[in-house]
């Protein structure tokens, strides 16, 4: 099979996307209101992987922010937005690639409108998330894998 034969049965395709779980906190409402806002925030992510079928993957994008006021919490949004993908004819050395930033990539945007959604609907102001690298998110947590393996190569202890 030649090459642009192999690239003809690629298929990616965007079954869905859906919000998972979301939850949305203001601890220390309604006094933090009172607060001059100059809001110190803390953005966490996580990605997860589940391999559903032969050619399914449901790709889990973990969103965790935090913003604090004069010391005080203001407020923890946490969502949960995932996608289904139907993943066909790739090399298994593009499919981490393909599922660990491609993907990502793709639901990042669903998951800044729903975290901005919940903080508005929570009486703050906008918080618009940041453009986020997945490829070098990826790249970096590759470098940190190839690294724990060569300083203890014994698989059984991951």
């Amino acid at each position: 099979m030649t090459e642009n034969e192999q690239q003809d049965e690629r298929q990616f395709v965007v079954h869905r996307i859906y919000t998972k779980d979301v939850s949305y906190e203001a601890p220390n409402a309604p006094d933090i209101f009172r607060l001059e806002w100059q809001p110190k925030h803390e953005l966490n992510l996580n990605t997860e992987v589940n391999k559903l079928g032969d050619d399914t993957f449901e790709v889990v994008l973990e969103v965790t922010t935090t913003t604090k006021i004069a010391g005080q919490m203001a407020m923890i949004v946490e969502v949960e937005l995932a996608g289904l993908f139907g993943i066909r004819g790739f090399p298994d050395e593009e499919l981490p690639h393909l599922l660990g930033a491609y993907c990502p990539n793709l639901l990042f945007p669903y998951v800044r409108e729903v975290v901005s959604d919940l903080i508005t609907k929570g009486s703050f102001p906008q918080l618009v998330l940041q453009p986020v690298n997945f490829d070098a998110l990826f790249a970096q947590h590759q470098e940190q894998m190839a690294d724990q393996i060569k300083d203890d190569p014994n698989p059984t202890s991951h």
